[in-house]
């Protein structure tokens, strides 16, 4: 018995002295034995193909030289570098604080059809007649004045849509396929587009509606069956209206520590 608890004793002592000792000294901090098993550990789960003991020692060791001639540099004023800290320290809190919750978030079947019932996926076509993100008041009005002309145009015109969209838009993209630019949902057109075409049936046609790339014509050409759809962009969207409540939530608790004023005049000026 005696024997026993003396082995295990020597055994014990052995792992701690092993977890003490540093695998390298650089410069003015040390790399143990302990934080390199549990980095290369890490690293191995996380890699097909992991470097060897040795070459992830050297990276280590470029890591330690290179904070330590940053921090001799002082590079941690600089601004570019306080405000990537500040991100740092954004994602790190939202991590630790609702990460676990965000991992958690399950979705189901019937709540993917229910997101796709309000936002399908549509197939438009459009006429652009195009204003500078830069533009003007005068140069926005022009453009607008040029664009309900167009669409009076369309309106009356017997001529097809795909003709209309050779001699008018200046979306050069588009233009050689008649307008057409495809199936898209909510989340890869602007808002203000999307909503559009979403209260059109096939074949109707409106206009004209604002973006920051101008003002648009457009006609709803198709809308794409559920069991068609791109499921994956489904399930990414749902997701994140799920995770927004978590973070609306999260803030609505935090928020009432750090009292906010806005401008409005000053931000209803931003263009």
């Amino acid at each position: 018995m005696l024997k026993e608890v003396f082995v295990a004793f020597v055994v014990g002592s052995a792992a701690q002295v092993a977890h003490a000792q540093n695998v390298a000294k650089v410069g003015n901090s040390v790399i143990t034995l302990k934080d390199f098993n549990s980095k290369y550990e890490e690293v191995k789960r996380q890699t097909i193909n992991p470097p060897t003991p040795e070459v992830f020692l050297e990276d280590l060791i470029r890591f330690e030289i290179g904070v330590q001639e940053a921090e001799k540099k002082k590079i941690e004023n600089d601004p570019a570098v306080k405000d990537r800290l500040r991100q740092e320290l954004y994602k790190a809190l939202i991590d630790k604080e609702i990460g676990k919750q965000v991992d958690a978030i399950k979705i189901s079947e019937a709540e993917l059809r229910d997101y796709y019932k309000n936002n399908p996926e549509i197939r438009s076509s459009h006429i652009l007649i195009e204003h500078k993100s830069d533009a003007t008041p005068a140069q926005i009005a022009a453009a607008q004045k040029r664009a309900l002309e167009i669409y009076a145009e369309v309106k009356k015109s017997k001529r097809p849509f795909e003709e209309l969209v050779k001699l008018y838009s200046d979306d050069t993209l588009s233009k050689a396929a008649g307008g057409d630019i495809g199936y898209q949902n909510r989340i890869t057109v602007v808002p203000s587009y999307y909503d559009a075409i979403a209260k059109l049936k096939t074949g109707q046609i409106a206009g004209p509606i604002q973006t920051q790339y101008g003002f648009h014509i457009i006609k709803a050409t198709g809308r794409r069956a559920y069991k068609d759809a791109n499921r994956r962009q489904i399930r990414a969207a749902v997701f994140d209206v799920k995770r927004k409540v978590l973070f609306d939530a999260y803030f609505k608790k935090i928020g009432s520590r750090y009292p906010v004023t806005k401008d409005q005049k000053l931000i209803k000026s931003i263009k």
